[in-house]
């Protein structure tokens, strides 16, 4: 473990709430789909990034998704340790910010930078053909934001319960 991470109980640990955080995290996003509201799958563009087989994405942009959970983890972990603590609140308001960043900065830049989707200035071609976000993710319904800034909150909340900090 390196000295700036000595702070947290060990890998093992990091990695078990990361992967608790991120699956708390699916089941929010994923539980929105199925109940209507919101389209937003961030696992699914992750998955459609490398490959145009929707049945593979789905499944190898879970598997993304959870090593993305874990670098967060470590991220969260390494704030956690530069303010001495953790905490369900304080994990949760890094969830918000989280949250915010991705709805506000990333969303947007999807289109310039992912193979499948389409950009405002060009239609569909033989592969670009998936919708843009849009701002807030809004194109994926208008209660998007709502779910993405619960899921990524909720995020937080479960590693700053997890994690301890010493």
């Amino acid at each position: 473990m390196t000295a700036s991470m000595s702070c947290v109980g060990g890998w093992g640990e990091l990695l078990l709430w990361g992967l608790m955080a991120t699956l708390a995290m699916s089941a929010v996003m994923h539980g929105s789909q199925g109940l209507g509201l919101s389209r937003l799958s961030l696992s699914f563009l992750a998955g459609t990034m490398f490959t145009g087989n929707r049945d593979r994405a789905a499944v190898l942009g879970f598997f993304i998704y959870v090593l993305g959970g874990w670098v967060f983890a470590i991220l969260y972990a390494l704030i956690f340790c530069s303010a001495g603590s953790a905490s369900w609140l304080f994990g949760g308001f890094l969830g918000l910010v989280h949250g915010t960043l991705l709805l506000v900065v990333l969303l947007p830049l999807v289109p310039h930078v992912h193979p499948r989707v389409l950009t405002v200035y060009h239609g569909p071609t033989a592969t670009r053909h998936l919708e843009p976000p849009g701002f807030l993710g809004l194109n994926y319904g208008y209660r998007t934001p709502l779910t993405t800034l619960l899921s990524q909150t909720l995020y937080g909340v479960v590693l700053g319960v997890g994690l301890n900090i010493s």
